[in-house]
């Protein structure tokens, strides 16, 4: 046992994840009796995402003491989360454009997948404010219980003394929290190893044969995306060196490849921001939660990225109109994402739905591209992962609650 925790988390969860592909080529059949394993590492994971993000925005917030710097860092998070979304979508749409995997795509034999009726805006704006917060909570409403986080943080620090004993309950809460997420965290060498076993023997090598350009290009997309577009962001506005950081997230990108999932991430991205990157709690526990709701590079990447495949596909002629629809909606469709796998194709008909597709071609892209999405969406998870610590870091370098010393040295495992 002292070995196997000698050797560092990241090291054991890509030994996971090679043994997984080897097995899934060599014995595809054997994936059934492991994927129990994978669904309940998952499955652990998302039980404390919920209760993270209520309770660790909530004390963050109370850490923050005074208003003004609440009101500073809320604004350059939001400000920086919309430009990386922003930029996120123009990259899938470049990407597409130069790659055009989308070009005599056989969307005529794929089975059409309805989606169903999309969620207007005004229904996703008074979503915020739930009516029971009890049942934003069952249900995993991310973008509720930030609401509801950020009202009672707020209320704590402009309560003064009598609201400091509860502000103590929540860093206490808190505490305990990342504490069962290091515990949970020990069981991701053999989460990945059964999620990866199990989605490569689903989808075998020969996948990437039908839609190897769409793969190529969210593989492109998502490096431009980290070594662009983050790290220009760490070098020039945080004034940060580069390696660092990607040496000290490793951990966080592995957990987002392995359950494509932002919210099921966010444990092991708090982790890795105050023990490997040096950022203080207070910044983390709201950054990042934030992040894993708003935070959606990745998705921005991919929704752009795949209207362009299904405009190329049908032929509709791409005008300047037609490339500023799909980035506004783009960015405003993946500011509403649920940070949960493939919660993107199901954001695709608000945006193909703006510049003119009908239901039925949406439902044909869907039903292409669906079979094989849980590879691609492993993939552009990490884009997104890596976004929510290069906005967490920039910000609490702006913020002076950045411990370089920590951030520049070897990252504690």
């Amino acid at each position: 046992m002292r070995r196997w925790f000698a050797i560092p988390l990241w090291q054991r969860v890509v030994a996971g994840l090679v043994i997984g592909v080897i097995l899934a080529f060599a014995w595809p059949t054997g994936a059934p009796y492991v994927q129990f394993i994978g669904d309940l590492f998952v499955r652990a994971i998302r039980m404390l995402v919920a209760p993270i993000v209520l309770v660790t925005i909530a004390a963050g917030i109370t850490s923050l003491a005074d208003p003004k710097q609440l009101g500073s860092l809320g604004a350059r998070t939001i400000g920086l989360f919309a430009a990386t979304t922003a930029i996120g979508v123009s990259v899938g749409m470049i990407v597409a454009s130069l790659i055009r995997p989308g070009v005599g795509a056989p969307l005529g034999t794929a089975a059409p997948h309805a989606l169903g009726a999309a969620v207007t805006p005004y229904e996703q704006l008074i979503g915020i404010v739930p009516l029971n917060i009890m049942d934003a909570l069952a249900k995993g409403d991310m973008l509720a219980l930030i609401f509801v986080a950020i009202l009672f943080g707020v209320g704590v620090v402009l309560t003064g003394e009598a609201g400091k004993p509860f502000a103590s309950l929540l860093q206490s809460v808190s505490a305990v929290l990342l504490r069962v997420v290091g515990i949970v965290m020990e069981a991701t060498p053999f989460g990945v190893f059964a999620l990866i076993w199990v989605a490569v023997a689903a989808n075998g090598a020969n996948v990437f044969v039908h839609v190897g350009w769409l793969a190529l290009a969210v593989i492109a997309g998502s490096l431009i995306q980290m070594a662009v577009v983050h790290s220009l962001i760490l070098r020039f506005v945080a004034k940060l060196p580069v390696l660092p950081f990607f040496r000290g997230i490793i951990d966080a990108l592995v957990v987002a490849f392995s359950t494509a999932s932002s919210g099921a991430t966010l444990p092991v991205a708090m982790r890795v921001a105050g023990d490997n990157l040096g950022v203080a709690r207070p910044v983390y526990s709201t950054v990042l939660p934030l992040g894993a709701s708003i935070g959606k590079d990745g998705t921005a990447m991919y929704v752009g990225l795949l209207a362009m495949f299904a405009l190329q596909a049908f032929g509709v002629p791409l005008t300047p109109q037609v490339y500023a629809t799909v980035l506004l909606t783009g960015a405003l469709a993946a500011f509403g994402t649920a940070p949960v796998p493939s919660a993107s194709l199901f954001m695709l008909a608000a945006v193909l739905s703006a510049v003119g597709v009908a239901p039925e071609q949406t439902a044909l892209v869907v039903g292409f591209v669906l079979p094989f999405d849980r590879l691609l969406d492993m993939t552009r998870t990490v884009p997104s992962a890596c976004a929510n610590l290069t906005v967490a870091t920039t910000v609490a370098r702006w913020e002076g609650q950045l411990d370089e010393a920590v951030y520049r040295g070897t990252p504690r495992e």
